[in-house]
């Protein structure tokens, strides 16, 4: 196997710079989007679950200050990171890989493995985003068995579900769906690169 992209078929290797390019423009707009949604709706959610509970004067708890929220905006910070390495990593190796120049042309071995760290970093940005869902469910399982049947057991207030609750998990779920988007920009890619 060569180390270096096709030269043979500069039609092939103008295919390939174009799928770069547009997997990667593709990539970023997708987790750009999720990511603002995600991002306004754990804002909106902590903003909305800091109201002190008029009945204990205390904040009620809400599982967008916890853990899982905090898993959460990490699976944020992973997912502009990954933005950043679609724009310039992907993009920009679809403007290398389309250059006439053979020395401006990026090495097969080093594309696979950007490709590659792009892969991982989604990876870990999905585990952040999952453990954060798992975190901010089970609070939520918790808060739904504390309040008894039908709500009837519990009476104070901050123990109920309340709709701010079910955003943080809209949130988590976002993140994970753009990670899974950077995912498959990856295997794209390296599927694309091994024909």
């Amino acid at each position: 196997m060569s180390n270096i992209l096709p030269e043979d078929s500069s039609v092939n290797l103008q295919q390939i710079a174009k799928t770069f390019r547009q997997t990667g423009w593709i990539s970023f707009w997708v987790q750009l989007v999720l990511t603002v949604i995600s991002a306004i709706t754990l804002i909106f959610a902590a903003a909305s679950g800091s109201n002190p509970n008029p009945a204990t004067g205390n904040a009620s708890t809400n599982p967008g200050t916890g853990v899982g929220g905090l898993l959460t905006v990490l699976g944020i910070a992973v997912l502009a990171f990954n933005m950043y390495w679609a724009l310039t990593r992907y993009v920009s190796f679809g403007r290398r890989l389309s250059s006439g120049s053979k020395s401006v042309r990026p090495r097969k071995s080093e594309t696979i493995q950007a490709i590659r760290f792009g892969l991982f970093v989604s990876l870990i940005g999905m585990l952040l985003a999952i453990l954060g869902a798992e975190t901010i469910v089970g609070l939520l399982v918790g808060k739904a068995l504390s309040q008894g049947i039908g709500g009837l057991v519990a009476v104070d207030p901050s123990r109920f579900i309340q709709p701010a609750d079910t955003f943080v998990v809209q949130a988590s779920i976002n993140v994970i769906l753009a990670q899974f988007a950077g995912i498959v920009a990856a295997l794209w890619l390296l599927n694309r690169m091994s024909k």
